[in-house]
């Protein structure tokens, strides 16, 4: 039987069942041995449109109130990490369901164009994506994604107290976010663009699968990758994410950070005389436990990137295959 009518009968069945906590736990481990991707959360989101307790027009994505994320939150003391786009907090919700929960500082947009943005977000569907798992609405207007339990990327390659990340990881990480930024531009329609991809914004799982955590104009605080003017063009923010993957890129290699306060890695990658002087630039942390070819490939992709500034002659798809072939790394 075909996986998506074994999950579609289970589910049938959960929402059917009357003793719903228990059953959902027994449901959720009966299809993780069937191979079947289901959540607790999704069983309870069809116990509350069971019980007609959802009144969000978008059916498909679980609604909560400002007082389940402020219980969920600890009244907002749970802070996950703060950035120029709002805060994220760490959410135990009565059910067991662990979140990460952002807070969506542009208020000023109407419910309606609010709603288009969950329900755009709510359908993407990627392993190198941050999943939604929610919103709420009222008071403040947060988004609810799945949890996430090792912190960002920037925090392994600059905080000494974390785990530092091996050359497979890394190359993992720049080939699973190339991965989510073709999905976004080229099975989404509309394309998306709104995206940020800088170290701070992605996220590391359990297995260190690298997930974008600021996806989509409600996520990203209505910026791109480079905080550039909402009124660029669709063209513009794509080359600029571009841009953007090659810095991206420079930092998994030197470990150092981009952002304010950080190396110069830009100018770095466009001196002429790159090769003399990389071996000082490799992060540390990776001692001589890197493959010097995949090395070679990957900072010339970096370099691509960044020289290409606003006119780049290749594309995120065609990015994404020349890593796939350059590196050895076992695809998804």
């Amino acid at each position: 039987m075909d996986l998506r009518i074994r999950k579609f009968r289970l589910l049938l069945l959960a929402w059917l069942n009357p003793h719903r906590s228990a059953h959902y736990r027994a449901l959720e481990g009966n299809c993780e041995e069937l191979g079947i991707e289901i959540q607790f959360s999704d069983l309870c989101l069809f116990d509350s449109l069971r019980n007609g307790e959802s009144k969000s027009p978008i059916s498909f994505v679980r609604r909560f109130s400002y007082k389940d994320i402020k219980r969920a939150t600890d009244g907002f003391r749970r802070i996950s990490y703060s950035s120029s786009y709002g805060v994220a907090y760490k959410a135990i919700f009565q059910d067991g369901l662990v979140a990460l929960v952002k807070e969506v500082r542009d208020f000023n947009q109407g419910k309606d164009i609010f709603y288009g943005e969950v329900q755009q977000l709510g359908r993407l569907h990627h392993r190198h994506l941050l999943k939604l798992r929610g919103f709420s609405t009222g008071r403040k207007r947060f988004l609810v994604f799945e949890s996430i339990e090792n912190g960002s990327l920037k925090e392994h390659l600059n905080d000494p107290l974390k785990t530092p990340l091996n050359w497979r990881v890394r190359l993992q990480i720049a080939i699973g976010v190339t991965a989510a930024l073709e999905y976004l531009q080229l099975f989404n329609e509309p394309p998306i663009h709104q995206v940020s991809i800088r170290s701070s914004n992605i996220l590391l799982d359990e297995n260190f699968t690298a997930k974008l955590g600021d996806v989509g104009v409600l996520s990203s605080g209505g910026n791109d990758a480079t905080t550039q003017n909402v009124s660029c063009t669709e063209g513009q923010e794509g080359n600029n994410i571009i841009f953007e993957l090659g810095v991206l890129i420079l930092e998994l290699i030197t470990g150092q950070s981009s952002e304010k306060g950080g190396v110069d890695l830009i100018q770095w990658v466009q001196e002429s005389r790159l090769s003399i002087s990389i071996q000082k630039m490799i992060d540390p942390d990776l001692g001589n436990s890197y493959d010097t070819r995949e090395l070679n490939n990957l900072l010339a992709v970096a370099r691509l990137c960044i020289k290409s500034g606003d006119q780049p002659t290749f594309s995120i798809p065609q990015i994404f295959r020349y890593l796939q072939k350059k590196l050895d790394v076992p695809r998804d």
